[in-house]
């Protein structure tokens, strides 16, 4: 593993113990060259994803851009960093058994917004609002009152998302 601080080709694994929850191993590593750690994780691959955009154009799967997304629409949310990871762990799952390498992209925003309805309803409602592209007020109001239907069946809050 190449050093992120002096780009040394060789580091030395000073530890190792499973993350989100047994689907990743995270690694603890110390350069031999500058004495610089730093952290790696290691995840299953059951085969290599392409994104389809809208465009046409494809580009490779990124788990790195999933989670930004759901940082950016948890931001100052009260979520914990796991539950996160879960959900975006889960995504991949889902998309790594499909069986198909070429994904749509309005597919995974579905798979987001799946899993955001299912963390917290601040969060639905922002990704939302840019992923069906809302043009005014009426766009938060409807898509609240679908909320607020959902949540009036399962005052628990309880969902089948990811």
């Amino acid at each position: 593993m190449r050093c992120p601080y002096c780009g040394c080709e060789d580091s030395q694994v000073k530890d190792s113990r499973p993350a989100e929850d047994g689907a990743a191993i995270r690694r603890r590593r110390v350069c031999p060259d500058c004495a610089g750690r730093f952290t790696t994780f290691e995840r299953i691959q059951l085969r290599e994803l392409t994104v389809v955009k809208k465009t046409g154009r494809k580009q490779p799967f990124d788990r790195d851009k999933l989670m930004r997304s759901f940082e950016i629409a948890l931001r100052k949310r009260p979520i914990e960093r796991e539950r996160i990871e879960r959900a975006a762990s889960g995504i991949v799952r889902r998309l790594e058994s499909s069986g198909e390498t070429d994904i749509p992209s309005d597919e995974i925003g579905l798979l987001v917004i799946e899993a955001l309805k299912a963390l917290d309803d601040v969060a639905f409602v922002r990704y939302a609002s840019v992923y069906r592209d809302f043009t005014g007020p009426e766009d938060f109001e409807k898509t609240i009152a679908e909320l607020s239907a959902r949540i009036a069946r399962d005052p628990a809050g309880h969902d089948d998302g990811v």
